[in-house]
C-alpha cells in the first residue's frame, strides 16, 4: 500500500534518506524492511523559529514496489506541411506556444531577433567586458529570452493562470531536474536553462516547425482588420492566419510597430527601483537565525513588502547566491538586473527593491500618449548611463549612505562585471521613488534585523520588472480587441510575469488560436 505523510524533520534527515527511512519507520511502526521506497512530493523550509525544519510530503510505498514516473517529450507529429502559425519571440511564452502548436498538429513558425543560446554569449561578454550593447542579442534578446541567463524561478504567486504542473514537466523532459516539481520554490539556474532551451528548439525542429533566429520584425500585414502575415528587416515575408506575438518586456520596437500601424495598446503601469546586493552570509545568518549557515540548508531568500505613503515597496526576483547582470538593450542606457546558478553558492545574495507606480506618475510624459510609461522608464536608464560618464557602470551607494544622501566614499568588491561608480542615487531616480525606498529600506529592517546597513550596495536602476505596454486583448478568445487572427502573448503584451506564467499563457494563447478556446 502507499501511505501520504506530511512530516516536519530536520535538515540532517531530510538530506540523508537513511536518516529519512529511520524516521518514517519509527514514527509510523511500521518495519523497515516493510518499506520499499519513500517518495518526497513536496519539499520547503520552516525557517520562522530558530531551529529549523523542512515540511515534506511523503508517498510511503509499504510492501508495495515503487514505479517511477518517466518525462519524455512527447511524439510530436511531423507538421512539416501542416498549416503555419507565425510567432514572434523565443522566450518563454513563444517557445511554450510553439510546443502546443506541435500538439495540435500544426507548424509553429518561430522568429526571434537575437541569436541561440550559444552565440548570444560572445555579446553578453560584450556588454559586461567591454560595454558594448547589441540591440539584438544581449540578456533579454535571443533564444529563450530574458529567462534564459536568469535565475530560472519556476514559482507563481498567482494559482489560477493555467497548468503550471504541464509547465514543469515539459522542462523535467527537455532536461531539467526532477527537483522543480518537488520544491516549494523550484529554480533551474542560469547555467543549466541554455541546454534546456536548445533541447526545446531541437525538438521543434525535428517536428517539421521553423525558427528563424537574427530576424527582426518591422511589419505587420494587414488586409482589413484581420492579420495575414509579418515581414523582417530583411525583406523575408511568412504568410499565417494565426499570430503570435511574444516578444517580451523589452521589445519596445514592436510596442512601436503596433502605434504605427494603428493597432491599438495601452499604458501599463510598472514598478521601478534598484538592485540592492548583500553578502549572503549576512542573509543567511538572519534568515537562519545562526551566525554560520548548516551546509544542509540551502542559500536563504528573502521576500519583504511594506506599505510606504500608500503605495507598495517590496522585493522583486530576490537571487540568492547569485550575481547582478548588466540587462541594457539599446547603447545610451543602463538596466540592473539579477540571476543565480543552480548552485546558489556565489558570496552574494541581490534582489530589486522596486516601488509601485501608477498612472498619475506618469503626467509628466502624458504628451507621450500611450508611451508615457515607457519614456518614464528610459529616462531613468539614459540618465543612469550619463551619470556613470557613458559606460555600464552602474551608479551605486551603500544603503544607509542613500538614506543619509551621503555619497559612498568607498564601494566595496560587486558581483556586478562592469564595475560601479559612485553617486548620489537621489539625483537619478525620482523623488517619489527615491524617498519611498529610503523609508522601505528602514522599515524593512523590522521584518529581517540587519538588512538596513552599509554593508548592503544599491545598484541602479531596476526598471524592467514588467511591460510598460499592456496590448489589450478579448479574455473570451485571447484575440486582439479588434484585429482578427493577433494574439498579443506573455510579458510583453501584459499578461505574464515570470518564466512560468509566460510559458502557460503562451500555450493558451495557442490553444485560443487553433482551437477557439483555451484551458484557463
Amino acid at each position: 500500500m502507499k501511505l501520504e505523510l506530511n512530516v516536519r524533520v530536520t535538515p540532517e534527515i531530510a538530506s540523508n534518506p537513511d536518516h529519512l527511512l529511520q524516521f518514517v519507520s519509527k514514527q509510523n511502526k511500521i518495519p523497515k524492511p516493510s518499506i520499499k521506497h519513500i517518495e518526497c512530493t513536496s519539499r520547503s523550509i520552516d525557517a520562522r523559529q530558530r531551529n529549523i525544519v523542512f515540511q515534506l510530503r511523503l508517498d510511503v510505498y509499504v510492501n508495495e514496489d515503487f514505479i517511477p514516473l518517466e518525462y519524455t517529450v512527447p511524439d510530436f507529429p511531423n507538421v512539416h506541411l501542416a498549416e503555419p502559425v507565425i510567432i514572434i519571440g523565443a522566450g518563454p511564452a513563444g517557445l511554450f506556444a510553439a510546443l502546443r502548436v506541435l500538439e495540435l498538429g500544426k507548424k509553429p513558425i518561430i522568429l526571434e531577433r537575437g541569436k541561440n543560446v550559444k552565440d548570444r554569449i560572445e555579446d553578453l561578454r560584450g556588454i559586461n567586458v567591454h560595454h558594448i550593447v547589441n540591440e539584438d542579442s544581449n540578456y533579454c534578446f535571443g533564444e529563450g529570452g530574458a529567462g534564459t541567463y536568469s535565475d530560472g524561478k519556476l514559482y507563481t504567486r498567482s494559482k489560477k493562470r493555467g497548468n503550471i504542473r504541464k509547465v514543469l514537466e515539459y522542462l523535467v523532459s527537455f532536461g531539467a531536474t526532477k527537483q522543480i516539481l518537488v520544491d516549494a520554490h523550484p529554480h533551474i539556474g542560469t547555467n543549466k536553462l541554455p541546454h534546456i532551451i536548445q533541447n526545446i528548439r531541437e525538438c521543434i525542429l525535428s517536428s517539421g516547425g521553423e525558427i528563424h533566429f537574427q530576424t527582426r520584425i518591422t511589419d505587420l500585414i494587414l488586409s482589413g482588420n484581420s492579420i495575414v502575415g509579418v515581414s523582417s528587416a530583411s525583406g523575408n515575408k511568412w504568410m499565417a492566419k494565426n499570430v503570435i506575438i511574444a516578444t517580451g518586456h523589452s521589445g519596445r520596437e514592436m510596442f512601436e510597430l503596433l502605434h504605427e500601424k494603428g493597432i491599438e495598446i495601452q499604458t501599463k503601469p510598472l514598478a521601478i527601483g534598484v538592485r540592492v546586493e548583500h553578502p549572503q552570509s549576512l542573509i543567511d545568518s538572519i534568515q537562519y537565525h545562526c551566525d554560520v549557515k548548516n551546509p544542509l540548508l540551502p542559500a536563504s531568500e528573502y521576500s519583504l513588502v511594506k506599505q510606504i505613503n500608500g503605495r507598495g515597496v517590496y522585493s522583486f526576483c530576490m537571487c540568492p547566491g547569485g550575481v547582478i547582470a548588466p540587462c541594457a538593450t539599446k547603447p545610451g542606457e543602463v538596466v540592473t538586473n539579477g540571476w543565480s546558478s543552480a548552485e546558489r553558492s556565489r558570496p552574494t545574495a541581490n534582489s530589486g527593491i522596486v516601488v509601485e507606480l501608477r498612472f498619475d506618475d506618469f503626467k509628466p510624459f502624458e504628451s507621450y500618449g500611450v508611451f508615457s510609461a515607457l519614456k518614464y522608464q528610459s529616462e531613468i536608464e539614459q540618465k543612469a548611463f550619463q551619470m556613470n560618464g557613458g559606460t555600464q557602470k552602474a551608479p551605486a551607494q551603500r544603503m544607509v549612505d542613500f538614506t543619509k544622501n551621503q555619497i559612498s566614499t568607498d564601494l566595496p568588491k560587486t558581483s556586478y562585471t562592469p564595475g560601479l561608480v559612485s553617486v548620489s542615487l537621489s539625483e537619478l531616480l525620482p523623488p517619489l521613488i527615491a524617498d519611498s525606498l529610503k523609508k522601505g529600506f528602514q522599515e524593512f529592517d523590522s521584518s529581517m534585523k540587519g538588512y538596513f546597513t552599509n554593508e548592503a550596495i544599491i545598484h541602479a536602476p531596476e526598471t524592467r520588472t514588467s511591460s510598460p505596454i499592456q496590448v489589450p486583448r478579448n479574455p473570451d478568445t485571447l484575440e486582439h480587441i479588434r484585429i482578427k487572427g493577433l494574439y498579443p502573448c506573455g510579458e510583453g503584451a501584459g499578461y505574464a510575469g515570470g518564466i512560468v506564467s509566460a510559458a502557460i499563457d503562451g500555450m493558451k494563447c495557442a490553444e485560443a488560436a487553433l482551437t477557439g478556446s483555451f484551458t484557463k
